[in-house]
């Protein structure tokens, strides 16, 4: 039996489904993976095929609708399931999930799923009341229409997601769709830290891990550490990301202004994050919607209380109050607010970082969310 995975960015691949796809392989099948670009990945191509995966490189333009690309990747999809004739096929992220989905329909691939991670770039402002899509948007919201409907089952990591798809019409209220918390994180791999200190008090670290993208709430977060050093110099803000090639990517200049102002310590893009976390006090996530954000519950993971927003796929991480705080989208001042709670109550920051440690063994366990996704493909 084989088994097709399809991916946009190979640095992604073992992060964030590597333990799914050892499960799978556990299940007796055999590994294949189609992604971009692995000549630009070769520690990750040798980490893959290490481990008895067989990786295909597909062309594929991870963002953008150029036609012609876009047909090319389709194709290419296209004749590798009709090379190797995988008998199960799972998609994540946006191309993967439009081309891969419709590829396997007319490949005849007898078992087809899709797994929505996130909504990003091209579902931006859905929730509003005045949401009008732009042409860009109508032509994704129809692509995923047409894919989905090829696929047996979907996957979604957060109710809100899978409400939004069937109340637009990209899903039949009637499609099979299954909701998991997440990606899961494998909670043996993190050992709750001790918090930062200096001169026997505790510091007040804040951090904030992600593509520097707009919706990734990276301005309310510089904004936020304004108003906080302003009233608590003493307080530290960290962030870790890379400017993404993306509609809504924060611009170099924008990035280099906040650095040179000494609002944060900028990291850089970073393969472990685990020693940020480590450096940290709490961990800030404000952006405008997420599938599940992984980083979350990795400083969950390390006994790091979390201040995200109360919007789709952040809110599943936080019960407000017990390991953390709930903000508005886009509210700088109550962002801030939230930050001065652990600043002006400093026991709260132990106290919910051993929560958010609780939660996540409860919740998010990766073995679980991976029992559930196999499970529903009939695997199990």
């Amino acid at each position: 039996m084989k088994f097709l995975i399809i991916a946009s960015y190979p640095a992604s691949i073992l992060k964030f489904r590597g333990d799914l796809i050892a499960a799978i392989q556990q299940a007796d099948f055999e590994i294949h993976i189609a992604a971009p670009d692995f000549d630009d990945y070769p520690e990750e191509r040798d980490s893959l095929t290490s481990l008895g995966y067989v990786v295909h490189d597909i062309p594929m333009q991870r963002t953008g609708t150029n036609p012609a690309a876009d047909a090319k990747t389709l194709l290419a999809l296209y004749s590798l399931m009709r090379e190797i004739k995988p008998d199960y096929m799972l998609a994540y992220t946006i191309k993967p999930v439009i081309y891969g989905s419709i590829a396997a329909k007319l490949a005849g691939v007898p078992h087809r799923f899709a797994l929505i991670t996130g909504l990003g770039y091209a579902f931006q402002g859905a929730d509003g009341a005045d949401y009008k899509k732009s042409n860009l948007q109508k032509l994704m919201h129809k692509l995923y229409s047409v894919a989905l409907a090829s696929t047996h089952k979907v996957f979604f990591q957060n109710p809100d997601d899978e409400a939004l798809f069937k109340s637009m019409g990209i899903l039949k209220s009637t499609a099979a769709t299954k909701v998991v918390n997440g990606s899961g994180v494998d909670v043996s791999e993190y050992s709750l830290q001790p918090f930062p200190i200096a001169d026997d008090k505790p510091l007040f670290k804040f951090l904030l891990i992600a593509r520097l993208l707009g919706d990734k709430g990276v301005r309310e977060y510089a904004n936020a550490a304004r108003l906080i050093k302003t009233k608590y110099p003493q307080a530290q803000f960290d962030l870790v990301g890379w400017i993404d090639d993306n509609p809504d990517a924060i611009e170099q200049q924008e990035l280099d202004s906040w650095v040179n102002e000494r609002l944060f310590t900028f990291w850089g893009k970073l393969s472990d994050v685990k020693p940020a976390i480590a450096a940290s006090s709490v961990y800030v996530l404000p952006s405008y919607r997420e599938g599940t954000p992984r980083t979350v519950l990795e400083a969950m993971a390390m006994g790091r209380p979390i201040i995200t927003t109360d919007a789709p796929g952040c809110r599943e991480t936080v019960i407000n109050s017990y390991n953390g705080y709930l903000v508005p989208v886009k509210e700088v001042d109550e962002l801030a607010a939230a930050m001065e709670r652990f600043i002006v109550s400093p026991e709260l920051i132990s106290q919910m970082g051993k929560a958010s440690r609780q939660l996540v063994e409860k919740k998010f366990d990766v073995h679980a969310v991976n029992r559930t996704m196999l499970n529903e493909m009939d695997i199990l």
